[in-house]
């Protein structure tokens, strides 16, 4: 079965026709970039420039003299960012190359090599170019990243606190789900300003606090020690401040989405406006309606998915999904799907790749959340756990999650949650159906067990 399903697939392939005969490569470093354009365009097909933005524009200047409309880079670091704009602005082509792509084929260990070879390479068409959203994305992609590294750096000085009152003996947060609540930050502020006494800074408790004040106040109960007050009083000021950047960064991200016109033909009713409350690391600005202005279909009621999930994801994709031909070319770009290595018809290896991708991260962390989830997706998630075990079940739900994802943007279609129960139902029709045509194969009649004990 195997050798006939390969003899079908007939692969025609010649590597001999120059699909780019206009091609340039360029291999990028911190200090100087190396440019290879064909043997007939100039005295010298291999040229060094240097990283300045005078450079880059002179090397621009040169490859349009050369009659170039495409060029071949590799994604070094962000070493190749400037150059790009600066290439895409004069109408040339570009394509942004992973270096796992070029690793195949061993030889070239020079600067002037690399170049050439991506020259080659990009001439007979044998390179395939990174996926870059529009400007528009990556503008709001860089402030999302930029609004992550500031939540980390954030989350490191709680720990600061939390060492610091650990080492006073202070357990708060035993007490404590979040000692950077409202109960919390009240009271290691009154500790910042002098106060000792644990009754009066039990009195700072929320009325919303599970513990009593007498729990606040044994836990409270420690000997201060003037080195970790300083060290409790800079991680204090220091979470403050990551806080205040963090808001700066919601306004400029607001900013950002108020440039996007308002869709005309809206796949589904805009998100209803957020209520006063707002949770820890959510938007300082109402995300639903914004992400909604950019997108024109509400994603917010796909299940185990926030605003915040859904930010993160479309600052990684974008908008528009026609770079994706079909649901399985994003998936796999995605790696949410598995890469079988299949050699003489065997399996060898199977598994999904692993990957760095923020939004592939972001639809995992969203699978998660789903395993007590009355919904569908968590009835999927459930059955997927019981049967193959919770990283298998996470990819699969993951890989839901982006399907989902990508027909609500193609189509503008609402999404739909036919509930757990009714998953479970359908699903055991399905099994019942597969049980019948089993049994019919095999010259078997199935009849229900309730039938068989009446007679």
């Amino acid at each position: 079965m195997a050798k006939s399903r390969v003899q079908k697939r007939k692969v025609v392939v010649n590597a001999l026709d120059q699909i780019n005969p206009n091609a340039a490569g360029i291999d990028i470093g911190g200090e100087e970039i190396y440019v290879a354009v064909p043997p007939d365009r100039d005295e010298e097909s291999v040229r060094c420039f240097g990283v300045f933005t005078e450079d880059l524009e002179r090397l621009a200047d040169w490859l349009k003299a050369c009659r170039v409309d495409t060029v071949a880079m590799e994604a070094t670091g962000v070493y190749w960012v400037p150059l790009y704009e600066i290439l895409e602005k004069c109408g040339i082509r570009v394509f942004l190359v992973n270096a796992r792509h070029l690793k195949n084929v061993s030889g070239r260990k020079t600067d002037v090599l690399d170049c050439q070879w991506l020259q080659q390479l990009h001439t007979y068409g044998l390179l395939q170019a990174s996926f870059r959203p529009p400007e528009q994305i990556v503008a709001i992609r860089s402030l999302v990243r930029h609004r992550e590294m500031l939540v980390q750096y954030r989350s490191a000085h709680v720990q600061h606190m939390q060492k610091a009152l650990i080492l006073m003996n202070l357990r708060l947060s035993n007490v404590l789900s979040d000692i950077t609540g409202v109960t919390g930050m009240a009271i290691l502020r009154a500790i910042l300003a002098g106060e000792r006494d644990p009754h009066k800074l039990a009195e700072f408790r929320d009325k919303r606090c599970a513990k009593s004040e007498e729990e606040i106040v044994k836990s409270l109960q420690g000997h201060y020690r003037p080195e970790q007050l300083f060290v409790l009083k800079q991680a204090v000021e220091l979470f403050d401040y990551y806080a205040a950047q963090i808001q700066a960064c919601d306004g400029a991200l607001e900013t950002l989405y108020c440039q996007f016109d308002p869709p005309e033909n809206p796949g589904t009713p805009p998100p209803a406006p957020r209520s006063t409350a707002r949770r820890k690391n959510q938007a300082h600005f109402d995300l639903a309606p914004a992400l909604y202005r950019m997108t024109g279909v509400d994603l917010t009621p796909i299940d185990g998915v926030d605003a915040l999930t859904i930010q993160k994801v479309l600052s990684e994709i974008g908008t528009n999904m026609s770079p994706w031909p079909t649901v399985k070319h994003f998936t796999s770009w995605l790696h949410l799907c598995p890469n079988n290595r299949i050699t003489g018809g065997k399996v060898k290896q199977t598994g999904v790749q692993p990957t760095k991708n923020r939004a592939t991260t972001a639809l995992r962390i969203a699978a998660t959340s789903l395993k007590n989830s009355d919904s569908a997706l968590g009835a999927f998630f459930r059955r997927i756990r019981s049967r193959h075990g919770t990283p298998v079940a996470v990819t699969a739900t993951a890989h839901k999650l982006a399907r989902v994802i990508y027909f609500m943007l193609k189509e503008h279609k609402p999404y739909q949650d036919v509930g757990a129960l009714s998953y479970e139902q359908a699903y055991h029709q399905r099994m019942v159906r597969n049980l019948h045509r089993q049994a019919t194969k095999l010259g078997y009649r199935l009849e229900p067990a309730t039938v068989m004990a009446s007679a």
